[in-house]
């Protein structure tokens, strides 16, 4: 036996829709009133101050039509942020644990090579004082001079060739990272004052706009109260 047919059972119908059926008649003459000209006598005013009361109940029903059209599939979003959360983090994990096994042989290799390149340069330069020290002492008629004053530029060259490959012979896997720290926050903000005017600006009235009711009588900050229609 089939069971009794039911309106919707299907298809169940669209929330938003049926608020927007609900309201039509408040929604058709709100679109009346907004037609660019505004009230000018209070028969009118309160009119739309009635039509504004029954908008705003359409407005609420119409945010909670909005959830529950997107409350299920909002849910099962999250369902699935977690579920795949639980490999993500676990890889990020894995990951972390792999960089920290062979962060400190790398550090110290790093660090070696640094070294190594320090004294390949070091080299370089004292090969280069010694070419240009031979080549300034060497006597023009004897062959045996100019063949080590050619021997030592040559050297010279060479150490520098070394020099050049330690500064590219580099740890893989390896990056660099700008530390900072605030060492006295008063000079900081005067340096900012005069430097980055427009930073220090948009912070003060960042503060001003989250911290004007707590603090109305903070100085430089001028707080009134003004009536709108709402």
């Amino acid at each position: 036996m089939n069971e009794r047919a039911v309106i919707g059972g299907n298809n169940p119908p669209d929330p938003i829709e049926e608020v927007l059926a609900f309201h039509d008649g408040t929604i058709t003459e709100a679109q009346n009133w907004a037609d660019g000209d505004p009230v000018t006598n209070e028969e009118a005013m309160q009119t739309v101050d009635l039509l504004l009361k029954d908008f705003k109940a359409y407005r609420s029903d119409l945010t909670k039509a909005a959830k529950e059209r997107t409350d299920p599939l909002h849910k099962a979003w999250k369902a699935e942020v977690a579920a795949v959360k639980v490999y993500t983090d676990d890889a990020d994990r894995l990951q972390k644990a792999l960089v920290a096994v062979v962060a400190p042989f790398k550090e110290r290799l790093a660090a070696e090579k640094r070294a190594a390149e320090r004294k390949a340069w070091e080299d370089a330069e004292k090969a280069r004082k010694e070419a240009e020290a031979k080549a300034a002492a060497a006597n023009a008629a004897s062959i045996e001079e100019q063949r080590e004053a050619e021997d030592a530029r040559r050297a010279a060259m060479e150490a520098e060739k070394a020099a050049q490959a330690a500064r590219k012979d580099s740890v893989k896997g390896m990056r660099a990272v700008t530390n900072y720290e605030v060492t006295d926050h008063k000079a900081l903000l005067h340096w900012i004052a005069q430097n980055a005017r427009e930073d220090l600006t948009a912070f003060i009235d960042e503060w001003a706009r989250r911290n004007h009711k707590p603090d109305p009588q903070a100085d430089g900050l001028k707080v009134w109260t003004t009536k709108e229609a709402f």
